[in-house]
């Protein structure tokens, strides 16, 4: 999901069950340990979970087929090798207009 994707409350949409989505959403919370490149989509959703609508079950399910095209992907790192690790980091403070609340992003850099 990109960033500057406007993803707000649709207080119009068709509301959706909740157990069911916190459950998608708790899934998806257990896999961004090893998939970092999730982190800021399912962050993003999971701010829904009190009243979810359709469209934010879309957006989830969008997340799902990424993970099933992406299955295959992954990262070797070479035996005794010397790796440099970079990280940045920076954050908006209530710049999301749904809410306010803050928005995080991280990138990491293994030289």
């Amino acid at each position: 999901m990109a960033s500057i994707i406007k993803f707000d409350k649709d207080l119009d949409g068709k509301p959706m069950n909740e157990k069911t989505y916190c459950g998608m959403i708790s899934s998806l919370l257990y896999l961004t340990a090893s998939c970092p490149d999730i982190v800021f989509s399912v962050g993003l959703c999971a701010r829904f979970q009190s009243s979810p609508k359709e469209s934010h079950l879309t957006a989830v399910k969008r997340i799902f087929r990424y993970l099933a095209g992406t299955k295959n992907f992954g990262l070797w790192y070479p035996k005794g090798g010397d790796f440099l690790l970079v990280g940045y980091s920076s954050t908006n403070y209530a710049v999301y207009k749904a809410d306010r609340k803050r928005t995080s992003r991280a990138c990491q850099f293994l030289c």
